[in-house]
């Protein structure tokens, strides 16, 4: 799979492979300042504390509180991205042979993250509305899991976000089986339509730990991302961080404190919206005359991506070839799941390219269906 996708790196590919936000959306000018601002004092470049830069961490509080989930400075720890969050949360909360439950499908780089730690991971399936509470609730009686791992919102692969009601019965599920939840948030700010949603832990917040990223807002390359902690793991936590490397980039924790008190979010979630809700719709409009009769797909409110199931008789996997030997790619669903991969699903992503390069792109994924 990796050599497949190694080939997705040629130019006259147009792969909706990567989740990768577009490179003429980040605001050059803009961030390029407050380097410039973070740059004018020698503590841009010393050494700092692992929990992160104070200013950086009080914006991250108050966006919190603002949405509705009073938190403070203190409970906030700067990451080195979103992913260095889920690593640093399977050191400290999991021993090996721990349970672990995940959406069935996940996100990848969780998956190898609770693997790394020795976790034993059990997949609960999604029902329309999200997890199967009912499911959900028999998996728990039989393997007392430690935690739950989530995207609730436009979910990495699906696109899906777990409703009111279905978030809060998982909160109340936790909180009767003694469980952590993590719930990861990297794509919550990227809605193009339906109505705001609560977090997880705005129902339990003794039993949810919240993670969350700049990666899609900002520019991934700032490796920017954080834990929303609890006080009684929030020490381990930042010994665990401390132990990794110390902390996160000094230089761009403050860059991203300047641009980010300085009104630079707002400003970048308004264009980033408009074009990735734009890109979704041609996507979605073109999927009709390019999957084979029969396929289903997901449609998101927001987010990156569409999640599509083929029938039966196709392997995405091994259609890939064919995808690429078009000059188009997708990342097929297997790798996605713990256990008892669907073979037909796909995740595409709509994010990086404009709508007519999408169509195209789409174009050469039907080709690529001449047989399966």
């Amino acid at each position: 799979m990796r050599d497949l996708l190694a080939l997705t790196e040629n130019p006259d590919v147009i792969s909706f492979a990567g989740g990768l936000p577009a490179p003429e959306l980040f605001d050059l000018d803009g961030l390029r300042r407050s380097f410039d601002a973070a740059l004018r004092e020698p503590a841009g470049l010393q050494y700092s504390t692992s929990e992160g830069n104070p200013a950086l961490r009080e914006f991250i509080a108050d966006r919190y509180t603002a949405h509705g989930l009073p938190t403070t400075r203190d409970e906030i720890l700067v990451t080195t991205g979103s992913q260095q969050a889920l690593s640093l949360l399977a050191m400290t909360l999991l021993d090996p042979g721990d349970t672990v439950f995940v959406e069935r499908p996940s996100y990848l780089a969780a998956l190898q993250a609770f693997t790394l730690a020795g976790a034993r991971i059990v997949s609960v399936p999604m029902g329309v509305d999200g997890v199967d509470l009912h499911a959900l609730r028999v998996l728990a009686e039989e393997h007392r899991p430690k935690l739950m791992y989530t995207v609730p919102t436009f979910q990495n692969p699906t696109g899906t976000s777990l409703d009111v009601a279905n978030r809060e019965g998982l909160a109340a599920l936790a909180t009767a089986y003694g469980f952590r939840i993590v719930e990861d948030e990297p794509y919550r700010e990227l809605r193009y339509s339906g109505d705001p949603l609560p977090y997880l832990a705005a129902f339990s917040n003794e039993h949810v730990i919240t993670v969350g990223s700049f990666s899609k807002v900002l520019a991934p390359g700032l490796r920017l991302g954080w834990i929303r902690t609890r006080g009684d793991i929030h020490s381990t936590v930042v010994v665990t961080k401390q132990a990794a490397d110390l902390h996160t980039s000094t230089v761009d924790q403050a860059a991203a404190a300047h641009y980010l008190s300085s009104g630079g979010l707002e400003t970048a979630l308004d264009r980033i919206r408009a074009a990735y809700g734009e890109r979704r719709d041609a996507m979605l409009a073109a999927l009709p005359s390019t999957l084979p009769a029969g396929s289903t797909w997901s449609t998101p409110d927001g987010g990156m991506f569409v999640w599509a199931t083929m029938p039966s008789q196709y392997d995405s996997t091994r259609q890939l070839t064919a995808a690429i030997e078009q000059s188009v790619a997708y990342v097929p669903g297997a790798p996605f799941y713990p256990d008892r991969p669907d073979a037909s699903t796909m995740r595409l992503s709509f994010t990086t390219y404009e709508p007519a390069t999408i169509r195209e792109g789409l174009r050469r994924l039907e080709r690529s269906f001449a047989r399966p």
